[in-house]
């Protein structure tokens, strides 16, 4: 079921010395370029997040939710440093620094001696003013839906200096409306399109959410220790009611609870070992209690899901770089992490327990990991970076699936950019790319209002891939850029979904299906329109995709599930200086998910989504902002093609149809800030 949450609040050290000096002194076509403060003067922005959004070329990537700490980054750099916590996204630990607090923000495109890329093609580093002071901020939301639920939400954040260091906090509570929810037609019919069942739903989800976080940044042994800690706590509801109008009348009804708390600290430290050397230690150790319960209710049947998780991961990581010259760097490093899941699940219809495959489940992971990388600038206009990654885990399990497994992956890497000219950049890269076990698909899961039992399956190994890209970008009219990126991944043990058997029957469940292949073609384009409205961009992102694997229930060629075809966004903005204002709108275009189960086909289909907004600032610490959300009023569609068994060697007897009408959401921000 989708999950799009409208939070009426919540979406509001130095440098390293070879990083800031080489970004003043270097040209665009040596790969870093530098944007001061005065870029974004007509902006107008608030944050650093405002000022990263208008950054030409780049596209924020906030990271990936995965196990361990190499392979979680995004694509910012905080004064040349990844932030130290994992579960702290980059978008809001951005909207905590405020613009005036900004000195100057780099684009690192192919690599740059001395900097660690992440694993990215391009790089922001946001380089803040030297020397704190007090400052902070206050900020109120509220959200009308349109079903007239109001929604409210606040943050307060500070940070300044303490004693030799700094410090920064932020407490933040919002309360969101699911715009996955709502009303709208229940069409059930048979293989020849004639409908055999109508109803009429109606459905409203809500979360609630409390986020508490801070930081303090102070010299010790010789460098600077930063440690940090977050608390997270999340409270979902959703409630349907399914009115049947055909050909008999009656009332299904279906709720689902989900809750979640998460705690985060850790702590990283750097020291500078010479004029050429420093030395980057980390430790994280984060928790997450999870449970989640669904029930649906019918005459004269009742199913009851519930599950249960705690899950824990503990990083150690140590990275040691040399600077050799100008032109050479290298870095060398080592990580190991210890992951654990506990999880319980219990699935009933009419009070009678049915049992499910890995329905409860201990999942334990030592997980280590070394690494060598290398940047090479042999001449002015070719940089070439390498690595290697050794991989090992030891995963075993305990419950109703009780196994051991040992896993090493050996992971090259070689990029290298070309820069002919200063606004012209040519990026190949060549890697192997080893997916990460999701310990989500260790357990069994449900969804009992659209009626799919999801099993456990804690036999997987991960998802592999060679990757190969090329991307073209080119620079223009100043804050102009247009990029074209071209990807194909070779796949091995391909992810998907296949049948697992248990003494209930057959059940879907993620499994290995094999090779695979995916290709994308990524278009990225920021256009300046000063020449024809003064104070205008329009920015936008594309990415087509086209995969293939071959269907472990019918043996036939398909798409990979849940892999959506076409994704693209498209944002319009108009800066009015004299009237201290901004106005613009955003598009989400619409996208398409299929899910091949074994008994069925499953589409979700999302309309394009467009947000109007307009932002005023009648003095430089005070900002007013209001949207109307989903002002298209797009819907949600669920479609369903029900076999009698495993698909191909058994008919279609039903087509299950929801589909879903959505309405506005109208949302005011206030924000003043101080220091």
């Amino acid at each position: 079921m989708l999950r799009i949450f409208t939070l009426a609040a919540l979406l509001a050290s130095a440098a390293p010395a070879a990083l800031a000096q080489t970004a003043a002194a270097t040209s665009s076509a040596q790969g870093v370029i530098s944007y001061p403060q005065a870029f974004f003067a007509e902006q107008r922005p608030v944050t650093a997040y405002d000022m990263v959004g208008r950054l030409p070329g780049f596209t924020l990537d906030t990271g990936d939710n995965v196990r361990g700490f190499e392979g979680a980054a995004g694509n910012v750099l905080i004064d040349g440093g990844r932030p130290t916590s994992k579960t702290d996204t980059l978008d809001d630990i951005l909207r905590r620094i405020p613009a005036s607090q900004v000195d100057h923000i780099q684009l690192i495109r192919g690599g740059a001696p001395g900097v660690d890329m992440q694993g990215k093609s391009i790089l922001a580093n946001v380089v803040k003013v030297k020397g704190g002071k007090l400052q902070g901020l206050v900020q109120v939301g509220q959200a009308l839906g349109y079903d007239g639920r109001y929604k409210f939400g606040v943050r307060v954040e500070g940070s300044g200096p303490a004693g030799p260091g700094a410090w920064e906090g932020s407490l933040r509570y919002g309360e969101g409306i699911d715009d996955g929810a709502g009303e709208g037609p229940h069409l059930v019919l048979n293989p020849a399109g004639v409908v055999v069942e109508r109803s009429d739903i109606d459905s409203h989800g809500a979360v609630h959410q409390w986020i508490g976080s801070g930081a303090y940044e102070t010299p010790a042994f010789g460098g600077k220790l930063r440690v940090n800690g977050r608390v997270f706590d999340d409270n979902y509801r959703y409630n349907e009611l399914n009115w049947l109008k055909f050909p008999v009348i009656g009332l299904e009804s279906s709720n689902d609870r989900q809750d979640r708390f998460q705690t985060e600290v850790g702590a990283n430290f750097k020291r500078e070992l010479g004029a050429r050397n420093n030395l980057e230690l980390l430790l994280l150790h984060q928790t997450e209690d999870y449970s989640y319960g669904s029930r649906f209710r019918s005459t004269p049947t009742d199913f009851d899901f519930k599950l249960g998780k705690d899950i824990s991961e503990t990083i150690g990581r140590g990275v040691f770089k040399f600077r050799q010259s100008e032109t050479l760097s290298w870095e060398a490093g080592a990580e190991a992490a210890l992951n654990k899941l506990e999880s319980k699940t219990a699935f009933s219809q009419d009070g009678v327990a049915i049992p499910l495959p890995a329905s409860n489940v201990t999942v334990e992971e030592k997980r280590g990991e070394i690494f060598v990388k290398a940047v090479w600038r042999p001449t002015k206009t070719w940089t070439v970076e390498g690595s290697v990654r050794e991989e090992g885990s030891a995963i075993s399990s305990d419950g109703d699936v009780s196994l051991e497994k040992t896993l090493y992956y050996t992971k090259p890497r070689v990029a290298a950019t070309w820069a002919p000219s200063a606004n012209t950049q040519v990026r190949l890269r060549f890697e192997r790319v080893v997916g990460q076990l999701d310990f989500d698909d260790f357990v069994a899961t449900s969804s009992l209002g659209t009626g799919v039992i999801t099993a456990g399956n804690p036999d997987l190994v991960p998802e592999q891939a060679w990757v190969s890209e090329a991307a073209i970008e080119q620079r223009f009219w100043t804050k102009g850029a247009a990029v074209l990126t071209l990807r194909h991944f070779a796949l091995t043990d391909a992810i998907d979904r296949a049948p697992v058997f248990g003494p209930s029957g057959a059940f879907d469940a993620p499994s290995n299906i094999g090779d695979g292949t995916k290709d994308e073609l990524q278009v990225t384009l920021t256009l300046p329109l000063d020449r024809f409205i003064p104070g205008a961009q329009l920015r936008g992102d594309s990415t087509w995709r086209r995969s293939e694997v071959t269907d472990p229930t019918t043996g036939a060629k398909r798409e990979i599930s849940g892999l959506r075809p076409l994704d693209w966004e498209a944002h319009f903005s108009q800066d009015l200086p004299q009237w201290r204002a901004t106005w613009g709108v955003d598009a989400f275009g619409a996208w398409r998910e299929t899910y091949y189960r074994f008994d069925e086909i499953s589409t979700d289909k999302l309309k394009t989504y467009v947000t109007l907004f307009a932002e005023w600032k009648p003095k430089p610490d005070l900002l007013v902002r209001a949207e109307i959300q989903n002002a298209t009023a797009r819907g949600f569609r669920h479609t369903r093609q029900l076999y009698s068994g495993p698909r191909g060697a058994n008919p279609l007897t039903a087509i299950d149809d929801r589909d879903i009408q959505v309405g506005r959401v109208f949302y005011v921000r206030v924000r003043k800030s101080f220091g």
